[in-house]
């Protein structure tokens, strides 16, 4: 007696990343709604690279000590100090993280049928969305002090697409961190520890061209110059390669997605 085959209903392998698309937004969206119980963070955040931005970048704009061609150094520096603001706030989003853990939380979430990706990304977008705060607040007060940025709608979009890039990929390597010591203060001593060099190992502050040879290699590898690289074609027009900034933010932050979901179990044991 010959057994009919079972004939899976059309649509089902297309409902697998939907659905999976849809938990990795369900998990965004719980780690969003603790900002409700304390929204003074998203204007402390911002005050750090407000006075880079204020103090360091009018100051250097007097000394000329940087060159930067024919753009004024607080126009050059603008994008930078987006970018760097992404970083400060991801590179420690692994010690929520390890809270959560304490808390019992992170077993939970653990246990649901949801794939563990999808949890490591769903704060990982979480923590871009946090950035974006901080992004359109030093965006504003670039404008007023008089930093010439591009408001073609297409772009602001992009700008916001590297901005959510950057974090992620940051928030996953804290994450990936936590994983490794699992404990907050570890981490905590780890991420000061890296968060100056990323950012002086990039082309925030100054050319790459500016940098000794061995510090230039170390850019090349480093995220975080993609990223400004970007931002500086989008907001104030230098030339760059987009299909390469692009690239190595999505390929970083697929990387740092994988590597933290492949620790994270580490911490429910």
């Amino acid at each position: 007696m010959s057994v009919a085959p079972v004939v899976r209903p059309s649509g089902w392998a297309e409902s697998r990343p939907l659905r999976l698309i849809s938990r990795i937004g369900t998990f965004c969206l719980v780690e969003l709604q603790k900002l409700r119980h304390d929204r003074t963070e998203l204007v402390t955040r911002a005050i750090q690279p407000v006075l880079w931005l204020v103090i360091f970048g009018q100051t250097f704009s007097r000394i000329r000590a940087i060159p930067t061609g024919n753009v004024p150094y607080l126009d050059y520096l603008a994008p930078g100090i987006i970018a760097q603001s992404a970083l400060f706030v991801a590179i420690f989003y692994g010690i929520q993280i390890i809270w959560e853990r304490d808390a019992g939380i992170l077993t939970k979430l653990l246990v649901t049928p949801s794939p563990r990706s999808a949890l490591v990304a769903g704060k990982a977008f979480a923590a871009g969305v946090r950035t974006i705060s901080q992004a359109v607040v030093v965006l504003i007060v670039a404008a007023l002090l008089g930093v010439s940025l591009t408001w073609n709608p297409l772009k602001l979009l992009a700008v916001l697409v590297v901005v959510v890039l950057g974090a992620a990929f940051f928030s996953c390597l804290s994450m990936t961190i936590a994983g490794l010591v699992l404990r907050r203060d570890r981490l905590m001593g780890i991420g000061q520890a890296i968060t100056m060099p990323l950012f002086f190992a990039s082309n925030a502050l100054y050319p790459v061209s500016l940098m000794p040879g061995w510090l230039r290699a170390v850019s090349h590898i480093n995220p975080l110059t993609y990223e400004v690289s970007a931002l500086r074609g989008l907001l104030i027009g230098q030339p760059t390669t987009y299909w390469l900034d692009f690239t190595v933010l999505i390929v970083a932050a697929i990387a740092g997605i994988c590597a933290a979901s492949a620790l994270l179990g580490r911490l429910a044991r």
